[in-house]
């Protein structure tokens, strides 16, 4: 289906940190990234433009600071579900109208919601920039819901979640890990919401939802490709300028208490051809970090200190658990380990690891408990931190001429309350992680009470059936 919640598999878990980083290029300290203009509309829309002139195309981004977490209780899901009715038409528009438009013109567009934003996005040749922004700032004020319209959504919703979820034992072991990983935040709650609450959504809940976040004062708008910033002004001023601004939004989630004990569960499935071993800390994110440097400068580092611990640890066939564990000592077909530190509030460190066929999986974590244990204790060698922050810089390179790779990452970040400073800033950060940032971040945040162990098993049919 073309407007989709975007699961991740828990298993990849640890190498999204590496799409986080696109479009930074290796640079010496105080270089900027890629070349970036921000400024705010009088009704409060932030804008950013991302030029690069490679070819006639533009990316548009408009990032809702509204995910998953900020639903009502009862309401799990509702963003995503208001992601897929924000295609169904408004007062100018026919349900489809919209992608039909772009589709014509030899565009793509798409959504996706997350725990913290909800993104929509196109990308096409840069003479319909006028007409997608208007299409798009249309549907911030616009959108017409009805119960004919709303009601029938739910079904593609939940087949949704049969498909994506239900059905792919994976996904359940991830949801399963969340509520015993968050004790009382909202990201315990999936993306995509509950069964049970998706089949009493209402028409008013989605009007509830879009009327409280849907707001120029409460989006970001980020236009990457070939533009200019006064091109865009000009657009955003015609299109999103009339809009009027909203109350402002304040983030009120329940915070988490301070973990007590390890946690750990097993899910098998027959289904499963694979077995694996996932296990997630509790670490603090970017923006956490960044709003505590004022009073804490050495908090800001720890992120990025676990960004080049992941690296050190998971950084494919040069990384510590793939060299010890695959190649030398044989006791994982695969294992890994990485960061990604995007969210609003907490993340998590992740390790990964699958046993070989007919391997023994205590063996494995046994192995795996080894590396961690290495690590908490002797630290990591200036060679191997040297390498991971230049492996960092070197993927970061590959992704820079990207349209999209920039104008993802900013709508992102800005959605989540991180400054663009902050996001170009990444490359001296990265270069000022020290040997004992890696080891105290490792030592404050690798604990056993900060974690859920999670266990992906076979289970054979005649089992499944008692």
């Amino acid at each position: 289906m073309r407007h989709r919640f975007r699961f991740r598999p828990a298993a990849q878990v640890a190498g999204l940190f590496l799409s986080f980083l696109v479009a930074l290029p290796a640079a010496p300290a105080q270089a900027q990234i890629f070349e970036a203009e921000e400024f705010t509309l009088a009704n409060g829309l932030q804008v950013v433009v991302v030029p690069n002139h490679l070819s006639p195309v533009v990316v548009q981004a408009v990032a809702y600071k509204a995910g998953a977490a900020d639903g009502l209780p009862a309401k799990n899901g509702i963003a995503h579900f208001l992601e897929h009715l924000m295609f169904k038409g408004t007062q100018k528009l026919a349900p489809g109208q919209f992608s039909m438009e772009v589709d014509k013109r030899g565009g793509s567009d798409n959504a996706y919601t997350t725990q913290d934003v909800t993104i929509y996005h196109q990308e096409i040749a840069k003479e319909h920039l006028d007409l997608v922004m208007g299409m798009e700032a249309d549907r911030m004020v616009n959108l017409t819901l009805t119960d004919p319209i709303v009601l029938p959504e739910r079904d593609v919703i939940l087949q949704e979640r049969l498909g994506r979820i239900d059905n792919e034992p994976g996904a359940r072991l991830n949801e399963a890990m969340n509520a015993a990983l968050y004790l009382n935040h909202p990201y315990r709650l999936p993306v995509i919401g509950w069964r049970h609450e998706i089949e009493r959504y209402t028409t008013a809940d989605a009007i509830n939802f879009y009327d409280r976040f849907y707001a120029p004062n409460n989006a970001v708008l980020v236009v990457g490709g070939d533009v200019t910033v006064e091109e865009v002004r000009k657009l955003a001023e015609k299109h999103f300028g009339p809009i009027a601004a909203h109350a402002p939004v304040v983030r009120e989630r329940l915070q988490e208490p301070a973990p007590a004990a390890a946690r750990r569960l097993t899910l098998a499935d027959e289904r499963v051809r694979q077995p694996y071993l996932l296990r997630r800390y509790l670490a603090p994110s970017l923006r956490q970090a960044e709003a505590a440097a004022s009073a804490d400068a050495a908090a800001r580092a720890e992120p990025y200190a676990l960004i080049v611990l992941g690296e050190i640890l998971g950084g494919g066939s040069a990384g510590r658990l793939y060299r010890h564990m695959v190649v030398d000592q044989k006791s994982a077909l695969s294992a890994g380990a990485g960061f990604d530190g995007k969210s609003y509030d907490l993340d998590t460190f992740t390790f990964y690891a699958t046993p070989r066929q007919g391997g023994d999986m205590a063996a494995m974590e046994q192995a795996l408990d080894a590396e961690i244990a290495a690590i908490l204790k002797d630290g990591v060698a200036a060679e191997e931190l040297a390498e991971a922050k230049q492996r960092l810089q070197i993927d970061a390179i590959k992704a820079r001429d990207s349209i999209g790779g920039p104008t993802f990452l900013v709508a992102e970040a800005l959605a989540k309350g991180r400054k663009l400073a902050d996001v170009q800033a990444w490359p001296e950060r990265i270069a000022a992680v020290t040997q004992e940032d890696v080891v105290e971040a490792a030592r404050k945040y690798l604990r056993a009470e900060n974690s859920v162990t999670g266990i992906l098993l076979p289970k054979a049919p005649q089992e499944a059936s008692q």
